[in-house]
């Protein structure tokens, strides 16, 4: 498992890297806006920093978790993208957000897609899936970029979850 702060993955435009404190104040931020409804928010200030740990300590548990997508000439934090497991996660679910200046540049499925391809070299999974909140169709056009068809019969938490599969080639 990697060590804490030493997980990165860089791409052409972004690195991908550990949570820090310092990322805690922007996460917060979104999880508090009405952005965050697809993931089951808006949460309080209790709730986010649950989940930010939840994030960080899935790396001790899974040798997977949560990673901060920074762009490569400016260092500047734009967003989050992760593998997602627990009680909480029928299958590993390969998940991100951007924050909403950054929107539109395509750098959701650019982290994504470097995460996914680490998750299959690395972890040998068969397969990730990505639950999405009907409506949201940003993340559902992410998916499809990412290769990923609608998987109808798959489990999820949330019933209304439409559930985007990602195959290992």
């Amino acid at each position: 498992m990697p060590e804490a702060g030493a997980m990165t993955i860089r791409t052409e435009r972004l690195s991908l890297r550990m949570p820090e404190i310092d990322d805690f104040a922007a996460y917060a931020q979104i999880m508090a806006s009405p952005r965050s409804v697809g993931m089951g928010g808006p949460f309080d200030l209790r709730a986010a920093w649950g989940m930010f740990c939840h994030d960080v300590a899935l790396w001790q548990l899974f040798g997977h978790g949560a990673l901060m997508i920074e762009l490569g000439e400016t260092g500047e934090c734009v967003g989050q993208v992760g593998i997602n497991h627990g009680p909480l996660f029928p299958e590993k679910e390969l998940g991100w957000f951007v924050y909403e200046a950054y929107e539109g540049r395509g750098y959701a499925t650019e982290a994504a897609f470097a995460l996914r391809n680490w998750a299959f070299a690395t972890l040998e999974l068969p397969s990730l899936v990505s639950y999405i909140a009907p409506g949201n169709a940003a993340s559902v056009a992410v998916a499809e970029r990412l290769g990923a068809r609608l998987d109808s019969i798959a489990s999820r938490t949330d019933p209304a979850d439409l559930v985007y599969r990602h195959l290992a080639s």
